[in-house]
C-alpha cells in the first residue's frame, strides 16, 4: 500500500484516540494530517490541505445525518477522494443505505473486528468495490438469502398455481385498493369487470382447497396470495393507467 494522508473525523475524544491509534501501530502508510470533531473543523482542514482518504464518523455533534451530508458534499467537492465510513450506528439500516447513495466506498461499524489493515488497503487500492467489515457483512449476506428464498418461493408457487402475468396484474392491483372496474381501465389489462370476476372466482379456485372456497371475496383472495408469495407486500406498485 503507498503512503497516503488522512483525515479522521470522530466527535468522542476516546473513540478519536483509539482510531488514531490503530492507524500508527497497524497502518503505517497512513500519514494523519489533521482529526475534526465537527463539519466546520473538517472543511478548515481540507482548505489546508486535502486527503487521500476521510474516515467519517456519521453520527456528529448527536445528529445521525451530518455524516451523510458530508459524505455527499466531500463526492461532489472532491471525486478522486476516498471517503470511509466508520461507525457507531449498527443498527439503522436506512442510514448505511443513505450514505451509500451519497457515495461512500465502504461502511466499517465499530463492532466486530472494527478497522482493520486491509479494509483501508481495499479502499485505497480498488476504486471498483465498496468495503464492509464482517458485522455489516453478515448483515448483508443474511438479508441476500431472505431474498432470494423469498424470490424462489415466488418462483415456485407462480408455477404451482399457474399464475400469469394477468392474474399477477389483477391480484397485485386488487392488494393496492382498485376496485375491478379501475383495473379494467388500465392499459395492460384487456378486460372488462365480468372477465375480471370470472379471473378472481378462478384464482380463489386454484389458490383455496376445495373445502375452504366458500365466501371467498377479494380481500381473502389478496391475503392468500400474500401469504403464498405470489404477490410481493414490498414491491406492490401500480401500473400507469
Amino acid at each position: 500500500m503507498k503512503p497516503f494522508k488522512v483525515i479522521i473525523v470522530e466527535d468522542v475524544k476516546l473513540e478519536l484516540k483509539g482510531t488514531e491509534e490503530i492507524f500508527r501501530s497497524d497502518i503505517p502508510e497512513a500519514e494523519i494530517i489533521g482529526t475534526a470533531m465537527n463539519e466546520s473543523q473538517l472543511w478548515t482542514l481540507i482548505r489546508e490541505q486535502l486527503p487521500d482518504l476521510v474516515l467519517l464518523d456519521l453520527g456528529l455533534g448527536g445528529s445521525t445525518t451530518v455524516g451523510v451530508d458530508i459524505c455527499r458534499q466531500l463526492r461532489t467537492r472532491y471525486p478522486k477522494l476516498k471517503v470511509l465510513i466508520f461507525t457507531g450506528e449498527i443498527l439503522n439500516e436506512r442510514l448505511w443505505v443513505d450514505v451509500l447513495q451519497a457515495g461512500a466506498d465502504g461502511i466499517i461499524l465499530k463492532t466486530g473486528e472494527l478497522l482493520t489493515r486491509n479494509d483501508v488497503r481495499l479502499v485505497m487500492e480498488d476504486n471498483r468495490r465498496l468495503v464492509f467489515n464482517q458485522p455489516i457483512l453478515e448483515k448483508i449476506v443474511a438479508r441476500f438469502k431472505r431474498s432470494v428464498v423469498s424470490e424462489s418461493s415466488r418462483t415456485d408457487a407462480v408455477i404451482d398455481y399457474d399464475i400469469d402475468e394477468y392474474d399477477e396484474r389483477f391480484l397485485r392491483h386488487l392488494a393496492l385498493g382498485y376496485t375491478k372496474d379501475m383495473i379494467s381501465n388500465l392499459k395492460g389489462m384487456p378486460f372488462g369487470v365480468k372477465s375480471l370476476e370470472k379471473r378472481q372466482a378462478d384464482l380463489i379456485a386454484r389458490l383455496f382447497p376445495k373445502g375452504d372456497r366458500s365466501g371467498v371475496n377479494a380481500t381473502r383472495l389478496v391475503v392468500r396470495a400474500l401469504q403464498l408469495r405470489i404477490i410481493d407486500l414490498d414491491h406492490l406498485e401500480a401500473d400507469d393507467e
